[in-house]
């Protein structure tokens, strides 16, 4: 591989299907002023780690988490559009911060069916918060159906 092609790979941390960030009905993440990726609609309710790293961030309300890779890239999971409303509810922390993680560990479990009932928009961003520091950042095309700990979605170059 050159030095020009993307050599690292997020995985989806959930199940679903692909949306650009351009298409995503928030101007914080359609905007990419919290980082630059895609979003998948949430149609799984196991979220996992997208990459190897350490946990950094994890609202007290659940709906976010944030893995800082080895070589320093974070990678914002955020679950849902208006999730931050419940107050943790009808989500599940299986980890906090400064947990060390594998790409693939589950770190949250959702109730799909609270969610659903209470009108929770599942479109969820999937970001590299610091972009600037990487190159080629690369999402898999929109309308892919993405499965969670299996798919690249997102590829990029130190």
């Amino acid at each position: 591989m050159s030095r020009e092609e993307p050599s690292c790979r997020i995985l989806a941390p959930i199940s679903g299907k692909t949306i650009e960030l351009a298409a995503v009905p928030d101007p914080v993440f359609s905007e990419k002023l919290t980082g630059d990726g895609l979003a998948i609609l949430a149609a799984s309710d196991e979220v996992l780690a997208p990459c190897d790293g350490e946990i950094t961030l994890f609202f007290e309300t659940k709906h976010a988490f944030a893995i800082t890779t080895p070589d320093g890239v974070q990678v914002l999971v955020h679950i849902g559009l208006d999730t931050v409303i419940l107050d943790g509810e009808g989500i599940t922390a299986l980890h906090q911060t400064g947990d060390r993680v594998q790409a693939g560990t589950p770190i949250l479990r959702l109730d799909l069916a609270f969610l659903k009932k209470r009108h929770i928009n599942l479109i969820s961003p999937v970001l590299i918060v610091n972009y600037e520091h990487v190159r080629h950042l690369t999402p898999l095309a929109p309308g892919v159906a993405a499965a969670a700990g299996k798919t690249d979605v997102l590829a990029y170059a130190l």
